[in-house]
């Protein structure tokens, strides 16, 4: 599966193309922020590079300093991403192990 694939149908997917764009760009958005605060996951799911530029360590005081310039309650939705993140990335790493057994079994049984 292409890795731009493994993001279709899983929740908040429209939020982290945005963001692996504006990440791939060097652009700081409130999307680009959340894919550098989990760039770990989406390193080893295939969909940064590893060798990739670092990212500010701060990625995350940005995201809330982005959210309090947007105006409303920062606070509140700088959770809410935060969660939405989490969910994105725990159905990444289901969708990948399962991947990987897929292509395990078809391993052995083409043996």
């Amino acid at each position: 599966m292409k890795p731009a694939d493994l993001l279709a149908g899983l929740p908040g997917e429209t939020l982290m193309r945005e963001g692996l764009a504006d990440w791939a760009a060097g652009r700081r958005t409130i999307p680009a922020c959340l894919v550098a605060i989990g760039s770990g996951r989406l390193q080893s799911a295939g969909l940064i590079p590893r060798m990739a530029a670092p990212q500010p360590d701060d990625a995350e005081h940005q995201l809330y300093q982005l959210l309090r310039q947007a105006g409303g309650d920062a606070y509140s939705r700088y959770n809410a991403l935060l969660r939405e993140l989490i969910s994105f990335e725990n159905a990444l790493d289901r969708r990948t192990r399962e991947n990987e057994n897929q292509r395990a079994e078809i391993g052995k049984a083409a043996r």
